[in-house]
């Protein structure tokens, strides 16, 4: 790294008033604004341009290299420096939009050429995101970890929602060239911003680690991990979590709203209470800063969340299952901002990305595989039994947490 992005970091100051954190998480949240707009601008040309199965092709084609190159992706954050490669894939991404929006202007694409275009998006992604979630300990200090991970959480949700009406918008007004063009631009801004960012640097030990094949430093941090006391059942806690979590609440709300004739208003509800509800625990880490006994906390939290969920499954109306949506996105939403939290804590900074990458994988890759069989078991056993199933297998990563001494008094600094 160079002296002029390895400078020392400010006087010890709250995350929130930290310039460096901020233009960070400004960064960060340009970003996934553009990233939702990006989907939604591919959705829309796909549709146009083939059959509903093609459509549905080109964004399975953009999950397939996202999921595959994750880990990958953790061993060239760790090996180059998460900042260059966030702003490596960053200008990448801005590049390939910027280009598929001209190119759009002009002509209509195929369905092979949107689906070349989500390949690259989503290799790109793979190495986007391990690094991005390396860079809070080399732009802060340790005490300021839980607050950023607040912060983080609450511009992911910000993200959300603003990208939705942001993205349709765009499309509205200048079609799927003008979407690209915009999210383009946002990645941009995502770039400037992320070139203004200052790292501490790694102690020399820490650099160390950096050599080796990538073969032989993808195994070091997989032996890391398994040997490490709190690290190694803290991402079992969230792989299990995410495993129980990501089918009910996502194509089980479309079947549950579908079967009790909610529509698409009564699931917009659930999902705007989840949103919520997530938000408000993010906000709270975020003010607050640290969480006393963080490791049961985080615990208690993903086990209480998963009760919540399989109550949404035996809701009687849209306001009762909205509740409960709320209540998910409380408890699981303040669990998981702290095994992020605890994550950035416990682990050297040099295996950060391939921890991150780890991470990642269960909840991005692994947990969308279980939707096509959610769904097979609501149609064979029906809403009830596959919630209640779901909600004890999320709720068994909260009994691994509390059951394991090390993660039940892990504590944020």
């Amino acid at each position: 790294m160079t002296a002029a992005i390895s400078t020392p970091l400010a006087p010890d100051r709250p995350a929130h008033r930290d310039g460096n954190v901020l233009r960070w998480l400004s960064a960060y949240t340009a970003s996934m604004v553009g990233d939702g707009i990006y989907f939604i601008a591919l959705s829309w040309a796909a549709a146009r341009s083939g059959s509903p199965g093609q459509a549905g092709l080109v964004l399975a084609v953009g999950a397939v290299p996202r999921a595959a190159l994750m880990l990958g992706g953790g061993v060239v954050a760790d090996r180059f420096g998460p900042r260059r490669v966030v702003i490596g894939s960053d200008a990448v991404r801005c590049a390939v939009l910027l280009a598929a929006a001209a190119l759009l202007l002009v002509t209509t694409p195929g369905v092979w050429l949107l689906a070349a275009l989500a390949l690259v998006f989503g290799s790109v992604d793979a190495l986007f995101l391990p690094s991005v979630g390396a860079l809070p300990p080399r732009i802060t200090r340790r005490e300021q970890l839980g607050r950023v991970q607040g912060m983080r959480a609450l511009a992911q949700r910000i993200a959300t929602v603003a990208a939705a009406p942001l993205g349709g918008l765009a499309v509205a007004l200048g079609g799927s060239a003008g979407a690209f063009g915009v999210a383009g631009g946002l990645f941009a801004l995502s770039l400037v911003l992320l070139m203004a960012v200052r790292l501490r640097p790694l102690p020399a030990d820490e650099e160390a680690v950096r050599d080796g094949s990538a073969r032989h430093r993808l195994g070091d941090g997989l032996r890391y991990i398994r040997g490490h006391r709190v690290l190694a059942p803290l991402l079992l806690v969230s792989a299990v979590m995410e495993l129980g979590f990501a089918g009910p609440a996502n194509i089980g709300l479309v079947l549950l709203a579908d079967e009790r004739g909610w529509g698409a208003t009564g699931m917009g509800w659930i999902v705007a209470g989840f949103g919520t509800g997530a938000g408000l625990s993010a906000l709270l880490l975020a003010v607050r800063g640290r969480i006393p006994r963080a490791g049961a906390v985080q615990a208690l939290g993903v086990m209480a969340g998963a009760v919540a969920l399989a109550g949404i499954g035996y809701a009687p109306s849209v306001a009762a299952a909205t509740a409960a949506g709320l209540c998910v996105g409380l408890c699981t939403g303040l669990g998981g901002a702290l095994i992020g939290a605890l994550t950035q804590t416990v682990t050297d900074p040099a295996y950060l990305g391939r921890v991150t990458s780890v991470a990642a994988l269960f909840s991005l890759g692994m947990a969308p595989l279980c939707y096509p069989v959610v769904g097979a078991a609501i149609g064979t056993w029906g809403i009830e039994p596959v919630y209640t199933a779901c909600a004890a297998l999320s709720a068994a990563g909260g009994v691994i947490g509390l059951c394991t001494p090390a993660l039940r008094r892990a504590e944020l600094p």
